[in-house]
C-alpha cells in the first residue's frame, strides 16, 4: 500500500527555490513578449475533447488525459498543448482581421513523459503571431525566442557557443517526395510508410532509410536512397544549404524552402551576432504540425532543444478560420533546471528584521517593503532558522532610529 503523500510518477511538487526561479522566468519572458506587442491570454485547463484534439491537435490524442464532465456528461480533456487553444481564441473570440500577437504561460499535462526524466506537467510558455504569411513573422518569432533566452540568463550576445539555433523546413521533405515522383506517400493509404520515413530521417537512421528506399513506393525510384541518405548529412553552416541543392531533386517547394532558410539565417546572424545560426535539414520534430520554416534553440550543456517553433498555418483551419500562424513554445521547468545547472540561480538578497510591536519598527518594515525590498521578520524563537532568502542586511536600532546595515 502506497503512502498517501506520494505523488504519481513524473509528477512533482515545485518547492520554494524552484518556484521562485520559475516565477522570475515567467515574468522575464512575458515582459520581453510585451515589448514586442504580444498580448497575454489564459486558456482554460479543461476543454471539450473534440476541441482539443481536432485538426492538428489530433496528434496529441495519446498525450491527453480524458474525463467525463459531471455537469454535461460530455468528454473533456486536460490540455497537453496550449497552442490549439490559442488558435481557437484567435479564430473565434478575437476574430481580428489584421495581425494578432498572443502569448501564454500555464501548466499542461501529459499522460506519458517525453523522456525518462521529464515531467508530465510541463510549464508551457509560448508566443504566436497570426495573420501574416511573410517571413517577417517567422523572423520575429525566432528573435523573440532568442531575446527571451538571453534575458533569462543565456549570454548569447557575448558567447557564440552558448546559444545555437538550428533552422529547417518541412517543405523540403514534401518537395523531395514530389520531385522523386512519390508525392502519394503523403496520402493516408501510405501513412505507415510515410511515418517510418519521417522517423528515420529525424533520427538520421541511415540503415533504416536504405531499407525503406528498397521497398514500397520508393523501390521504383533509382535516386531514392542517395537522396534520403544525403538529406541526413545536410547540417551545419551555409554548406548545408549548398549540399541540399545538390542532393535534393529540383522542385518549387525545395527551392522556396532553401531560399527562405537562407534569408532567415542572414537576418538572424545580422541581428544576433553572438548566436550560432545553422541548419539541420533532416530534423523533422513535429513534422505533422508545421507547414514551413521551423527552428530549435539549444543551450550549452543541454542535449535537447530549449525552444522549438516555426510556422503552422493549418492550426486554425479546424476552427473555421485558416490564418497564417507562426510561433514557439518551451517548458519553463526545463529552462529553470538548465539555468540552475549553469549556477545562474541567485538567491534573492533580503533584509532581516526583528519582530516587535514598536510602531517605528513596524513602519520601517512597511516602508522598505513598499520600496520593493524583501524584509524577513524573524519570529520569536526562530532566530536561527534557515531561509530561502539571503539576508545580507539587517534592520537594526541605531542611535534611536531603525536603519538598514550590512551583515
Amino acid at each position: 500500500m502506497s503512502s498517501a503523500w506520494l505523488l504519481p510518477e513524473h509528477i512533482a511538487d515545485v518547492l520554494p527555490s524552484q518556484a521562485r526561479r520559475l516565477e522570475e522566468l515567467r515574468r522575464v519572458w512575458l515582459d520581453v513578449a510585451r515589448t514586442y506587442g504580444f498580448e497575454l491570454v489564459m486558456p482554460p485547463l479543461l476543454e471539450h475533447l473534440e476541441s482539443l484534439l481536432s485538426g492538428t491537435g489530433h496528434a496529441l490524442d495519446l498525450k491527453t488525459f480524458k474525463l467525463v464532465d459531471q455537469l454535461s456528461g460530455r468528454s473533456l480533456g486536460v490540455r497537453a498543448d496550449a497552442t490549439p487553444q490559442v488558435a481557437r481564441i484567435d479564430a473565434h473570440l478575437l476574430n481580428r482581421q489584421g495581425v494578432t500577437r498572443l502569448c501564454y504561460c500555464g501548466p499542461v499535462l501529459h499522460t506519458r513523459p517525453a523522456s525518462p526524466h521529464a515531467s508530465r506537467e510541463p510549464l508551457q510558455l509560448g508566443a504566436e503571431i497570426y495573420g501574416h504569411a511573410g517571413l517577417e513573422a517567422d523572423l520575429e518569432a525566432a528573435e523573440l525566442a532568442l531575446d527571451g533566452l538571453q534575458a533569462s540568463g543565456f549570454a548569447g550576445a557575448a558567447s557564440s557557443a552558448e546559444l545555437v539555433m538550428d533552422l529547417a523546413d518541412v517543405r523540403l521533405v514534401r518537395g523531395m517526395l514530389a520531385g522523386l515522383g512519390v508525392s502519394d506517400l503523403l496520402n493516408a493509404e501510405h501513412q505507415a510508410e510515410h511515418d517510418a520515413l519521417i522517423a528515420a530521417l529525424s533520427a538520421k537512421d541511415v540503415g533504416t532509410l536504405r531499407q525503406l528506399a528498397a521497398q514500397g513506393r520508393l523501390a521504383a525510384v533509382p535516386r531514392a536512397e542517395a537522396v534520403l541518405v544525403g538529406l541526413t548529412r545536410c547540417y551545419g553552416g551555409d554548406e548545408a544549404l549548398a549540399q541540399a541543392r545538390e542532393v535534393l531533386p529540383a522542385h518549387p517547394l525545395v527551392d522556396a524552402a532553401l531560399a527562405d532558410l537562407a534569408w532567415l539565417a542572414a537576418n538572424l546572424r545580422g541581428s544576433r551576432p553572438g548566436v550560432q545560426v545553422g541548419f539541420d535539414l533532416s530534423d523533422l520534430s513535429g513534422y505533422a504540425y508545421y507547414s514551413g520554416t521551423r527552428f530549435a534553440v539549444y543551450g550549452a550543456g543541454h542535449p535537447d532543444a530549449l525552444v522549438r517553433g516555426g510556422r503552422y498555418d493549418e492550426v486554425g483551419a479546424v476552427f473555421g478560420r485558416r490564418r497564417p500562424a507562426v510561433g514557439f513554445s518551451l517548458d519553463l521547468k526545463v529552462l529553470g533546471d538548465v539555468l540552475n545547472g549553469h549556477d545562474r540561480a541567485q538567491v534573492r538578497a533580503a533584509i532581516r528584521a526583528p519582530w516587535g510591536e514598536d510602531a517605528a519598527l513596524r513602519q520601517a518594515v512597511r516602508d522598505l517593503r513598499g520600496q520593493g525590498h524583501t524584509v524577513v521578520c524573524v519570529l520569536p524563537g526562530h532566530e536561527h532558522d534557515v531561509q530561502e532568502f539571503d539576508c545580507d542586511r539587517e534592520l537594526a536600532l541605531v542611535d534611536g532610529r531603525w536603519s538598514v546595515r550590512s551583515l
